[in-house]
C-alpha cells in the first residue's frame, strides 16, 4: 500500500509526545511500514545510582519503537487498529553513560493476530548496547482515541 508523508508525520506526532519524548527524549528519525529509526541523547536522567544507562531505559525505548513499528504496519497494510506489547526481552550488552543511542526496529513476523519486532540500540561509535525482541498483540483502538488528523492511516 505504500505511506504518504502526511501518515509519517502523524505517526511521529503521535509517538513524539508523553513519555517517549519527555522521559527518554526519544526522537523517531525515520517511520515506515518496515522499520523505525529513532535515537536519544543520554544525559543523568537516564542513569542508575552508579553513572550508567538504567536498563529500564532501553526497554522502555524498545517498548516505543516496536509499538510505532507494530502501529505503522497495521496502517499501512490496512489491517488498522494498534499494537501493545506482551512481552519484552531486552538484552544488555555494554555499559555506557553519555553520548546518541541509535535505535532500529526490524520485524520478525507479522501477522493478524500478533507482532514480533526486533530492537537493536548502538553507541555513537556503533557499539551494540543492548538489543531486544518486542511482542506485540493487535488490538482496536480503545473506545474513544481517533487517530489525529493529517494522515491517510
Amino acid at each position: 500500500m505504500g505511506m504518504s508523508v502526511d501518515t509519517e508525520q502523524m505517526i511521529k506526532d503521535t509517538f513524539g509526545r508523553g513519555f517517549d519524548s519527555t522521559a527518554l527524549g526519544l526522537v523517531l528519525d525515520e517511520v515506515t511500514a518496515d522499520r523505525v529509526l529513532a535515537h536519544f541523547e543520554l544525559t543523568p536522567q537516564h542513569h542508575q545510582p552508579f553513572g550508567i544507562v538504567h536498563g529500564g531505559v532501553y526497554c522502555a525505548v524498545a517498548e516505543s519503537v516496536a509499538s510505532c513499528s507494530g502501529f505503522t504496519w497495521l496502517q499501512d497494510s490496512g489491517i488498522g487498529g494498534t499494537a501493545v506489547g506482551v512481552n519484552n526481552n531486552t538484552d544488555f550488552i555494554k555499559s555506557v553513560s553519555n553520548g546518541t543511542i541509535s535505535v532500529v526496529s526490524e520485524p520478525v513476523h507479522r501477522g493478524r493476530r500478533q507482532q514480533l519486532w526486533r530492537v537493536a540500540m548502538t553507541d555513537d561509535r556503533g557499539r551494540l548496547v543492548a538489543a531486544s525482541q518486542v511482542r506485540l498483540q493487535n488490538i482496536d483502538l480503545p473506545e474513544g482515541v481517533e487517530l489525529p488528523s493529517g494522515g491517510d492511516a
